[in-house]
């Protein structure tokens, strides 16, 4: 239905003889609520994608023009946001950051022929079971982080508790529960697994539970918010355990949580795109504005570069046209050269360790993994 529409307004305008219009395109993410930091990365990646894209003479002659969308990491309000873009006549979404939100809305933009490229959405399922083409992400796996997670554990923590918690999320209890199959065939098995729910405030009965276990890693699968307060209140309540997390602590609002508590945590991240050189005017221009370049901000940038140059390769933004290039070509981007597999996974670098010191996260030294 939306092509056959998109026809009729494409042909009016060539019979009136009037311009084309700009293209819209959407980013989607939690831009409210307890997400709301990873939100503005993908905003702040998304408004400086288009205004290089636009500053270089957009795409086919065409500017490009942004459409945010707020899911607030609820699948329902994914769903909503994704069909509000496909009446928009939006031909590409980069988005959303919560597997829960990218799942759902994925049928959405399958049945509507609209192109989406998550920069943030790990859970397998999200291309395992994507409901057609066109679906993508240019981030990595739970079960590739689990691996390096639950490997780095095995090594390091044989012989000694360790704590297994989730969130119930699909991203959350998804990354714990492949952090464990990847420990547990490392040899080691949790002395402690407890689920909790997102917007809990004290994990006291929790913190007994694993000072009793004497408890030296917690492993959370979940989102910042809640992964902070339990970094906290352990290091309050005298449990002197590592605290490990995923992707979802790429923030520096984590730190805002856990002040000092937070030093030490380890957390599992693609390679830091801000390391690269063609990045380094990206990330200059980002933080002269007072901004961040941090976590998913250049993944955002980069799922947009490549849509972008799919679209100027077919000379089209038509779906068959683009996703064409996208399923065939390597297409440059600030993070590197993507190439998607015929899933829609990219076939860059998985992840690697990182370490909170000061406030400040970077790769994991060889001494400090010690």
């Amino acid at each position: 239905m939306k092509k056959l529409l998109l026809a009729g307004v494409a042909l009016n305008m060539m019979l009136s003889g009037a311009a084309l219009a700009d293209i819209t395109i959407g980013v989607a993410g939690p831009m409210t609520g307890q997400n709301a930091a990873f939100g503005e990365q993908l905003r702040i990646g998304a408004e400086q994608a288009i205004a290089d894209i636009n500053k270089a003479g957009g795409v086919n002659g065409e500017m490009l023009k942004l459409s945010i969308g707020d899911d607030a990491c609820d699948p329902k309000q994914a769903v909503a946001v994704a069909n509000q873009f496909a009446s928009q006549g939006v031909s590409f979404v980069a988005g959303h950051f919560c597997s829960g939100s990218s799942i759902p809305a994925s049928q959405v933009y399958a049945e509507e022929g609209i192109i989406e490229i998550s920069p943030a959405s790990t859970n397998p399922d999200y291309t395992d079971k994507r409901p057609g083409p066109g679906i993508y992400r240019v981030c990595g796996r739970d079960d590739q982080q689990g691996e390096v997670a639950g490997g780095y554990i095995a090594d390091k923590f044989k012989g000694q508790a360790v704590a297994v918690l989730d969130d119930k999320s699909a991203y959350g209890k998804g990354l714990a529960d492949q952090t464990m199959k990847f420990m547990e065939a490392g040899g080691v098995k949790p002395a402690v697994t407890e689920s909790y729910t997102v917007g809990e405030k004290d994990f006291s009965s929790l913190i007994t539970r694993m000072k009793q276990a004497d408890v030296k890693l917690i492993y959370i699968g979940g989102y910042q918010t809640e992964a902070g307060l339990i970094a906290r209140q352990a290091k309050e309540q005298g449990l002197n355990a590592k605290v490990m997390s995923g992707d979802a602590i790429v923030t520096d609002e984590y730190w805002a949580i856990t002040g000092d508590a937070g030093e030490g945590t380890l957390m599992t991240f693609s390679p830091d795109p801000r390391k690269n050189p063609q990045a380094a005017p990206i990330v200059a221009e980002i933080e002269k504005s007072g901004k961040t370049a941090e976590g998913y901000v250049l993944y955002t940038y980069a799922a947009i570069q490549a849509w972008a140059e799919a679209a100027k390769k077919a000379q089209s933004t038509e779906f068959e046209a683009v996703t064409k290039v996208l399923d065939s070509e390597a297409l440059p981007t600030v993070v590197g050269d993507l190439k998607f597999d015929g899933k829609g996974d990219v076939t860059l670098p998985g992840y690697v360790i990182y370490e909170w010191k000061a406030g400040k996260y970077d790769y994991l030294t060889a001494d400090a993994s010690k």
